[in-house]
């Protein structure tokens, strides 16, 4: 299966349907991928390959894992550590993770998105860590803070599950056996699950900050900067995309001031205006949801084809 690139309206007529989709809060014609990619794949290697490394080389930990205590002469490390899993367990699951979720994402952003926000997510997160380390020193007093090291693809998995609430909000995920849940309460749900284990396994709490910042950094970017690959249009203020709609709603009364606070200080000056005007009318915003998802449709059935369709003339020839 050939891999799908990013959308691009040839013609102000499509731009405009995607637009109306847009603003009047559709779903953007996104469906679940069915194989995985051939860059997940590659990232996988790497995944592996970085462990591998560690197991017969245990001394590249210092040069590829963040050490709070030797960053400075080893800066690089804050962009390496996000590809680097310390053991089996997180290699696997790692590429579990970035196997299935890929899948999913990737066909949608394009190679070059994807690989994008996968860099930008593990660098931003790199570079948190490190500073969360060395301020949990100060406060505490503990070097360990200092000598263990940080790495991991935790915080860019936790930015695909962002991603994917924004995409397939709708799509069951499956936990354990026959139970499932749907991808919009999946940031909310490892969130809590992992601040709990962090109480339960002091070892554990070393990959908390990397999963909180990873899920923040990411839905600060696909609101406010991302450019949407099927409309065209930059950032994501739909209500269902807001940082509340990543709780429940009974935490609103809490997570609203907080989502306030963080957007004066972070995001003020950052506005996702591009979007399509909204409309009041249910009628028209109706009758422009449908003709943007038909437009969006057809042109997704076209790429699907034409991916089918070389295959078989190269066989031919």
């Amino acid at each position: 299966m050939m891999e799908s690139q990013p959308l691009q309206d040839p013609t102000s007529e499509t731009h405009g349907a995607a637009a109306d989709a847009a603003g009047a809060g559709a779903p953007t014609g996104v469906v679940p991928g069915k194989e995985f990619t051939k860059t997940c794949k590659g990232l996988v290697v790497v995944l592996l390959g970085g462990y591998a490394l560690l197991h017969f080389v245990p001394a590249s930990i210092d040069y590829l894992a963040i050490v709070p205590a030797k960053t400075i002469p080893y800066v690089w490390t804050v962009f390496t550590a996000g590809y680097i899993e310390q053991v089996l367990p997180g290699a696997i699951g790692s590429s579990l993770g970035l196997l299935f979720c890929g899948k999913d994402i990737e066909p949608t952003w394009g190679r070059k998105e994807f690989l994008k926000f996968i860099i930008l997510i593990n660098s931003i997160c790199g570079v948190l860590a490190f500073c969360i380390a060395v301020a949990l020193y100060y406060v505490t007093g503990k070097e360990s803070f200092l000598v263990t090291p940080l790495s991991g693809f935790h915080g860019a998995l936790a930015g695909f599950l962002v991603a994917l609430k924004q995409l397939l909000p709708h799509l069951e995920l499956p936990m354990c056996f026959f139970w499932k849940i749907k991808a919009k309460w999946m940031p909310f749900f490892v969130m809590c699950f992992s601040t709990i284990m962090a109480f339960i396994v002091p070892d554990s709490i070393n990959f908390l900050p990397t999963l909180l910042s990873g899920m923040y950094v990411s839905w600060l970017y696909l609101r406010y900067f991302q450019r949407n690959p099927l409309t065209g249009l930059k950032g994501d203020a739909s209500d269902d995309f807001s940082f509340p709609s990543l709780f429940p709603d009974a935490m609103r009364p809490v997570t609203d001031p907080v989502a306030n606070a963080f957007h004066r200080m972070l995001c003020g000056s950052s506005k996702p205006s591009e979007l399509a005007l909204p409309v009041t009318d249910p009628t028209k915003a109706s009758r422009r949801r449908e003709r943007g998802e038909r437009v969006l449709e057809e042109r997704m059935a076209a790429d699907h084809a034409a991916d089918t369709e070389a295959p078989a003339h190269s066989a031919e020839d």
